[in-house]
């Protein structure tokens, strides 16, 4: 098992028929209390390498994610997990082997990250000037009673179907599978006074107020593995 230092989600809920707009075929919105729900993770890696490798070779890295929850129909059933339109990382090795080596393609980004005190205070800048980032919260907080999930353990149960994800790659119609698998599920709430994200504020594809901020979430040294998946291909 490796571990993942830090992993903070947080997520907005959507009107169904703008995220439908966006999300790229075989993927729909899936749906929970009449709402669409997208999303930032934000994850530290510490000791990150290739099984079979020893741990002095692994590597510590900030990286984020913007995601989708969705479903698709496979083999007959319909599957749930997350769409990952874009990665990014502040290690040059993840940027250059993402998509490679491993799957998931990664953008390389500027991270500022602050913390102390249960206080996160992360901005991602990528050198593309695109999908900028930027949280700060705490994580002595209750979790928002205006949520579309009645609980914090509703909420959890429903991230956790978000284990499956499939990135974009620079295949159109070709998808990247991973699995995250943990050996301990437990969230906790993020009070969040502040949140930016360029992508998900682009009037391009969201209008305005088509995404309201809905809830935050922190995982904290989770034993982990990675399970490749094979690809989705649409044509």
């Amino acid at each position: 098992m490796r571990c993942i230092d830090r992993r903070i989600l947080v997520n907005f809920r959507a009107e169904p028929d703008v995220i439908a707009q966006v999300l790229p075929k075989p993927f729909r919105p899936h749906i929970h209390n009449g709402c669409a729900v997208v999303g930032i993770c934000l994850i530290r890696f510490v000791h990150m390498r290739p099984s079979g490798l020893p741990g002095f070779v692994g590597t510590t890295s900030e990286n984020a994610a913007h995601r989708f929850a969705v479903e698709w129909d496979r083999d007959g059933a319909v599957r749930s997990g997350v769409y990952i339109p874009r990665r990014d990382t502040n290690s040059r090795i993840n940027a250059l082997v993402g998509g490679k080596i491993f799957p998931g393609s990664s953008h390389y980004s500027h991270f500022d990250v602050t913390e102390s005190d249960d206080r996160y205070d992360i901005e991602v800048r990528p050198e593309d000037a695109s999908a900028g980032m930027r949280i700060s919260a705490g994580a002595k907080g209750d979790f928002p009673a205006d949520s579309i999930f009645s609980s914090l353990d509703s909420a959890s149960d429903f991230f956790k179907l978000g284990s499956v994800g499939y990135s974009a790659t620079s295949e159109p119609g070709r998808y990247d599978g991973l699995e995250l698998r943990c050996q301990h599920w437990r969230m906790e709430p993020l009070s969040v006074t502040d949140v930016h994200s360029s992508y998900f504020q682009d009037a391009s594809l969201f209008p305005p107020l088509a995404l309201v901020f809905d809830n935050a979430l922190l995982m904290r040294r989770i034993q982990h593995q990675w399970i490749g998946l094979d690809d989705i291909r649409c044509g």
